[in-house]
């Protein structure tokens, strides 16, 4: 019988993270859940940044599943979050999987939010919301990288649609507003990025101009590899297309470390859960 709802409705997960300075370190102070999200008791590898780690025990999104989680980080906190494997969206029955994630820091809050790549199954329904809400001295280093299909094995997306979208506000302004629609049944190649198979987006603010000709040095050269590199205002935006999702991911480690220092004020230091 459960099997049966699940089939029809999907699993419905909410997870709700409140972050606050408290006594000189950041302390997950408030933690609330509802169906399969959970997070790893918060470790400290480098003192007063508090890393989180989200889990999703079944492993996978289908159809009529609804995702949706909340990071709040309070006045000074500081929180990396990120997720110990890739989130997998598999082929849907004629529904749609929902993922909304709404992330909110305040003054002189620190938010590192690196979760790992989404990889879309052929024939996968996905819609995906991510809002940032930022004020004027929060700190923000974020990625998404998206997969569709699995190059590894040449299995291509050539059905299903994914619509996915990126809002970062600043005091209630936008700044950057993206989004991406992705229908396999078209057939058009723009919206199938040039028959290639991963995108991803890195953005870090707090950088200036000076940094940039770090930033470049970071990039690969190759002709086959699509980087670039852009400033808003304060807000550094690397985008890849290509179809390595370790690639992707492996240069936005590089900048994000390059810079950390520079920017945040912070040393370099991996979450211990990239290394395994």
């Amino acid at each position: 019988m459960a099997s049966s709802i699940h089939q029809e409705l999907g699993w419905s997960a909410n997870l709700s993270l409140g972050f606050q300075y408290i006594e000189g370190k950041t302390v997950l102070a408030h933690r609330e859940r509802k169906g399969p999200l959970a997070v790893q008791r918060p470790f400290y590898p480098e003192g007063a940044t508090c890393h989180v780690y989200l889990l999703h025990p079944p492993g996978g999104v289908v159809g009529g599943d609804s995702l949706t989680i909340k990071a709040d980080i309070a006045n000074k906190a500081e929180a990396l979050i990120t997720t110990p494997g890739a989130t997998k969206f598999y082929r849907s029955a004629g529904t749609t999987a929902f993922q909304t994630q709404n992330l909110h820091v305040s003054d002189d809050g620190y938010l590192e939010w690196f979760p790992q790549e989404n990889i879309f199954f052929p024939g996968a329904q996905v819609q995906m919301k991510t809002q940032v809400d930022l004020t004027v001295s929060s700190h923000l280093a974020m990625w998404e990288i998206q997969c569709f299909g699995r190059p590894s094995i040449g299995e291509v997306f050539d059905s299903g649609y994914v619509d996915s979208s990126l809002h970062i506000l600043r005091n209630k302004k936008p700044l950057i507003f993206e989004r991406m629609r992705f229908d396999a049944e078209t057939k058009d190649r723009l919206s199938l990025m040039a028959s290639m198979q991963v995108t991803a987006t890195f953005v870090m603010n707090h950088v200036n101009e000076s940094n940039m000709d770090l930033v470049r040095k970071v990039l690969p050269i190759e002709a086959t590899n699509n980087f670039s590199a852009s400033l808003i205002d304060d807000f550094l935006i690397v985008r890849y297309l290509g179809d390595s999702t370790d690639l992707a991911r492996k240069v936005f480690i590089a900048i994000w470390s390059s810079l950390r220092q520079l920017s945040f004020g912070k040393a370099s230091n991996h979450p211990r859960i990239w290394n395994t």
